[in-house]
């Protein structure tokens, strides 16, 4: 049965421990040099970023993944995992109770954001935001970034939600948005290596707005902690409030994109807690930043936030179209923005400027008022670029429930306000998303999931559904599709194994008026205990799927061909440091 609304900023129980075993590289690279510096749209044995790749396309092309996993157990009364019932499991870990912030893979080390619900480290404890970071090879924990919250509350920093963002890795750096609307730049051996600087305020960051004995005569500023081997190393830090003036609604997020130089982020600016004023309608939704300074470079020219409906929480992606790379984002207005990717100096700013826009809702939702289910909708989704189109989806923030929803393919090829000319197809069968799009460029096959929990396969050149299956709860997060499998988890936990494939027909008085004529082949499902809000993501042969409260790598070494020499072990002891 397919659950009520649920509320993401709720606690959710904690039920696994860590395992280790060996890894097995795949190497596999592709990069196109197309003037504005290297464009790395191809894959490697990592997964750096959000999507693999500044594409963003959920696919990897490695083959050899396990397509069952065995059934989650847990011992009587603890939270230990009865290891013998799972299949291919490499290792588990521990992280908070919840968990959005997506899985990046690199240089040996995975980086999960998380809350603070178990905490590593004693002398933070309470609600903070975190990023963790696990030795690849055996789930050990190395280091985390500790993130207080906003003194505003919950209208810009829902308590318990964690880091959202997804970790953009690039050689020692890592470049994350936090909760506190910033952009910072890490190193990816934390303080281990010793604080690099030029920040060297660490011991005062983490305790920003913390406060102790809070609503006691007593209550005083928390004094600085001095950061240790366990800790993150902050490089530089851009704070968009401060900076810009941007107001987030509730959450800041955005996995960041890296090109040559260049940092782009969207600044999650939004409404106020009225939900019909936007505080700061004149900063901008999306800004480009040095990537080795933190220096702000420009900002969009589309005055997006003068439009937002509600929130913005889109990631950005890249489009080299016919030699000329473009900046992908999908605007909290419901539009889809290609930007030229060079800030050009005007007066005594510099401007992203728009080479095309598209309006993402059709003209008839406009009659009806946002939030209505009937109505128009942003885009959290990440545009997707294939073959000189753009796939993207409209959606609300998932606390608004299910409604109508829009998956447009763009000629990415055109200049101006496109939204007449360049809609080659669209389907207007999926309910809201908040979901991007998988592409199987073996097949040309899509797949993309929505809210209300069903995933669709469409062609990706005409729009042509074959299938939808119905997952019977909510999707939050995206499709990967990987070695002829595609890989979905949904609220209750469950995790789903689907053949990439077209399916199979249907029998005749099974098919509805103007739906599909197939239906799709099932490999395996599995419940991982707590709810599934990440994408599952795959890095040298592994398969990484985040629940609320774990992060489990699945590694199957009959398929891949390498033999794996340590069964799951369990480490119970969560406070190391």
């Amino acid at each position: 049965m397919r659950n009520k609304i649920p509320n993401p900023k709720s606690q959710i129980p904690i039920k696994l421990q860590i395992a280790n075993s060996k890894s097995r590289a795949w190497p596999l690279a592709l990069g196109i040099f197309l003037g504005f510096g290297v464009w790395d749209l191809g894959f490697s044995a990592d997964w750096p970023q959000w999507g693999g790749n500044s594409i963003r396309n959920m696919y990897s092309p490695v083959k050899g993944l396990p397509d069952t996993f065995g059934k989650i157990e847990f011992k009587t009364g603890t939270e230990d995992v009865d290891a013998k019932a799972v299949k291919n499991l490499r290792w588990a870990a521990k992280v908070g109770s919840q968990s959005y912030g997506n899985v990046t893979v690199a240089s040996g080390k995975i980086f999960i954001g998380t809350n603070n619900d178990n905490p590593r480290d004693p002398r933070h404890v309470g609600d903070r935001s975190i990023l963790m970071c696990f030795d690849e090879k055996t789930g050990e924990f190395l280091w985390q970034l500790v993130v207080p919250k906003l003194a505003s509350g919950k209208v810009n920093d829902w308590e318990s939600l964690g880091l959202l963002s997804s970790p953009t890795v690039e050689g020692d750096r890592i470049y994350v948005v936090t909760s506190r609307c910033e952009v910072l730049c890490l190193d990816i051996n934390g303080m281990a290596n010793g604080n690099d600087g030029p920040f060297k305020d660490e011991a005062k960051y983490v305790v920003k707005d913390v406060l102790l004995d809070r609503g006691k005569p007593t209550e005083r500023p928390a004094p600085p902690i001095e950061p240790g081997p366990k800790d993150a190393d902050i490089i530089w830090r851009y704070d968009m409030m401060d900076e810009l003036g941007v107001f987030p609604h509730n959450a800041s997020n955005c996995s960041v994109l890296i090109v040559g130089d260049v940092i782009y982020v969207c600044t999650s600016n939004g409404q106020d807690w009225t939900h019909s004023n936007i505080p700061s309608p004149n900063s901008p939704s999306f800004i480009a930043i040095n990537k080795k300074t933190g220096e702000f470079l420009g900002e969009d020219d589309a005055h997006i936030s003068q439009r937002i409906f509600h929130g913005q929480w889109s990631s950005p992606s890249v489009a080299p179209v016919n030699g000329r790379n473009l900046v992908l984002f999908g605007g909290g207005d419901g539009w889809c923005y290609a930007f030229d990717p060079k800030p050009v100096k005007e007066g005594d700013s510099s401007f992203l400027k728009t080479v095309w826009k598209y309006d993402c809702n059709p003209a008839e939702r406009k009659k009806f008022k946002y939030p209505a289910a009937e109505g128009p909708s942003e885009i959290n989704a990440t545009p997707v670029f294939y073959k000189n189109r753009v796939y993207v989806a409209v959606g609300q923030d998932p606390e608004h429930g299910e409604g109508v929803g829009n998956l447009t393919c763009i000629d990415a090829t055109k200049t101006g306000d496109v939204t007449a000319s360049a809609k080659l197809w669209s389907f207007d069968k999926i309910h809201r998303t908040i979901s991007t799009v998988s592409i199987d460029p073996d097949t040309g096959l899509l797949f993309v999931g929505d809210f209300s929990g069903f995933v669709h396969c469409l062609d990706a050149e005409t729009g042509k559904l074959y299938w939808t299956f119905d997952m019977k709860a909510h999707i939050w997060g995206s499709t990967l599709v990987a070695d002829g499998k595609v890989y979905v988890g949904d609220e209750d936990g469950d995790v789903t194994v689907i053949a990439a494939n077209k399916g199979k027909k249907l029998p005749a008085d099974k098919i509805k008026p103007g739906g599909p004529e197939n239906e799709a082949t099932v490999i395996s499902e599995t419940n991982l205990g707590s709810p599934v809000y990440g994408t599952p993501i795959v890095a040298n042969g592994t398969i990484y799927i985040q629940s609320n409260s774990h992060l489990f790598g699945f590694y199957d070494a009959a398929k891949a061909g390498a033999p794996t020499d340590q069964s799951p072990k369990l480490d119970l002891d969560l406070k190391k440091k």
